[in-house]
């Protein structure tokens, strides 16, 4: 194998502490044949520091005695992916679900917690959902609360503001005209939908669980990019959440077996998991 160029060797180096830092701060991991995405990512802070490589926003990372670049730099590395009603079925079921715990205990209040939810279209589209039931049943709208490792995104989430892109991306547009005011080239969510939703700042591998425990926790396609240790950490935290006979709900590609035994396959809907008890401890011993 060839000997990389000396520029190629700090910049080797250089992604090297930004995949580190990125891993520090929020526990998610850059695989070395996706490192190439790093570059991707800081290109535009890159441009607005005038720096041509990796090694000048390094440089300004170690000088800096506020944080505020670091923050910027994992802000621009997260992977924030996420649409209007993503895997739109599961979310159906989560109404399910909700309404399910409504008929088991009368005049309670559910709780749902989206964990992880980037710039906010997965509690937001809930909130659509259970809007909509109230207008039409009168039930009330469950509790929603909102989380994120970065300030950046839930400043976005927060403001409502998508692009034509984002409001395409499985808005349909009945609801768009509902919920949502053009302005200008943007979209932005009407302030009576954003209310509904309690966004707040939360890194799932750093801090305790929300206070109070949840019906309903969604935790999607976040897990995937951790380590071993850190899934374990985040399930055990994830278990002092969920109310006992709630549900989690993680990603299509994501599971707990073989990485935790607080949670096992829920009885009653399928795909979701349920906090392990005596019974069914066994069983998620035994898939795993």
């Amino acid at each position: 194998m060839s000997k990389l160029e000396p520029q190629h060797q700090h910049q080797a180096g250089a992604m090297g502490v930004l995949a580190r830092l990125l891993e520090a701060r929020t526990g998610q991991q850059i695989a070395a044949n996706r490192s190439w995405r790093i570059e991707t990512a800081l290109k535009p802070m890159l441009r607005a520091r005038g720096h041509e490589t990796l090694d000048g926003l390094v440089g300004d990372l170690l000088d800096d005695s506020t944080g505020v670049i670091g923050e910027q730099i994992v802000d621009a590395l997260l992977n924030q992916e996420s649409s209007f009603f993503r895997d739109a079925g599961v979310l159906e079921m989560v109404m399910t679900a909700v309404e399910t715990i409504e008929a088991e205990s009368p005049g309670c209040r559910p709780r749902i917690w989206s964990a992880a939810c980037s710039t906010g279209q997965e509690p937001l589209s809930l909130a659509m959902l259970f809007a909509e039931r109230a207008q039409t049943s009168g039930k009330p709208e469950p509790e929603i609360q909102a989380t994120d490792v970065s300030e950046a995104a839930l400043s976005r989430a927060r403001s409502g503001r998508f692009s034509q892109f984002e409001i395409q991306r499985g808005l349909p547009v009945r609801r768009m005209i509902q919920w949502f005011d053009a302005a200008e080239s943007d979209w932005v969510a009407r302030p009576e939908l954003v209310r509904r939703v309690s966004f707040r700042r939360h890194n799932l591998v750093g801090d305790p669980a929300p206070s109070g425990r949840f019906d309903v926790v969604l935790c999607r396609n976040v897990l995937m990019y951790l380590t071993p240790t850190l899934r374990r950490r985040v399930f055990e935290m994830l278990s002092q959440a969920v109310k006992p006979g709630g549900l989690l709900v993680l990603g299509a590609g994501e599971t707990v077996i073989g990485n935790t035994e607080a949670f096992a396959p829920s009885r009653r809907f399928r795909g979701f998991y349920e906090p392990a008890t005596d019974t069914t401890m066994p069983t998620s011993r035994a898939a795993a």
